[in-house]
């Protein structure tokens, strides 16, 4: 059983921002803040460093599109469907490239269709939509077909060079420029936003979070947790060590991980992690080894907390049976 809340900071927008008449919906079907999240927008720095539409880091430089991820590569699989952000004309298809994602090794493999499967959708007064990383095989339109808002093009996957299970979404305008959905003024203002925005329903701003909890008997291996393998569903009383990890993203420097496990006879072990460094993602895991014949029998509950300049960002709770 997992509990958890979330601080996200909503951007002041007073409403759509009318760009003739185009809006788009929602390109996932999953509720953002539960089981997907936006890693990444668009770059809105013109010279080396990166900066998303509020000033902060979620991006990476160049970064042209906005990134709506899972937490797994287990939610990938189990599946989750793209849809059409607008209505219009499918106009480009791509489809049967694996989702092993991108590793330095396949560069040269990658080039050229660094989007993996994906789709472009051709909507009025030149817009243009595209969305890549797709799941092998699961693209369900074709070229020249018209489209809805809401209609399934596929499900969210790792191809191309992708480095976690996500779907990619570009907006570029007629004359094939891109722009920032969530601020398409193309005027960047850190102290007034403003309200300008393409989403017929701004997706609130989350500037990090917890992705997973769970218990292990040992620090788990991190592709194993990416994968959604690490956490145990439950463990012998004479397990050699108690451990719970925390896979989070958009971590900063500073940034404060709590930590702990709690059982029948009160705290197991505690800490407070400062990240040392911005990253996209990361875990960390905190553990006690076991110093009896074997841990009490019983319930133990793990904690954790994301807080930033004293504000939690999110917190997550799960818990396991010891026999």
């Amino acid at each position: 059983m997992i509990l958890r809340g979330i601080l996200a900071l909503a951007m002041p927008f007073a409403g759509p921002a009318l760009a003739e008449g185009f809006l788009l919906q929602s390109p996932v079907d999953c509720i953002l803040g539960q089981d997907c999240f936006i890693q990444q927008y668009m770059d809105r720095d013109p010279g080396q460093g990166a900066v998303d539409f509020t000033c902060a880091g979620l991006s990476y430089g160049g970064h042209k599109g906005t990134d709506f991820a899972l937490p797994t590569r287990a939610d990938m699989m189990a599946g989750v469907n793209v849809m059409a952000a607008a209505p219009g004309i499918v106009t480009g298809v791509r489809d049967g490239m694996d989702d092993r994602g991108y590793t330095p090794d396949r560069r040269a493999e990658l080039a050229g269709r660094e989007c993996g499967n994906g789709i472009v959708i051709r909507h009025d007064n030149g817009w243009e939509t595209q969305y890549c990383h797709l799941k092998q095989d699961s693209v369900t339109v074709g070229s020249g077909q018209k489209v809805e808002a809401g209609t399934v093009l596929g499900q969210i996957g790792q191809s191309g060079n992708a480095a976690f299970p996500h779907v990619h979404l570009s907006v570029r305008d007629d004359k094939g420029t891109p722009v920032d959905p969530f601020d398409p003024d193309g005027v960047l203002d850190c102290e007034d936003p403003g309200d300008s925005t393409l989403w017929a329903e701004p997706p609130t701003y989350q500037p990090g979070g917890l992705l997973a909890l769970g218990f292990a008997n040992a620090i788990p291996d991190y592709d194993r947790i990416k994968n959604g393998e690490a956490a145990a569903t439950a463990l012998p009383a004479d397990a050699p060590a108690l451990v719970v990890f925390a896979y989070f993203f958009g971590p900063r420097e500073g940034d404060i991980l709590r930590l702990a496990i709690t059982g029948p006879q009160g705290e197991v072990i505690a800490d407070n992690i400062t990240l040392t460094r911005d990253q996209a993602q990361a875990f960390r895991a905190i553990g006690k080894r076991r110093s009896g014949a074997s841990w009490p029998a019983g319930d133990y509950t793990a904690t954790a907390a994301l807080v930033r300049e004293g504000a939690m960002l999110d917190e997550r709770t799960t818990q396991i049976t010891l026999r």
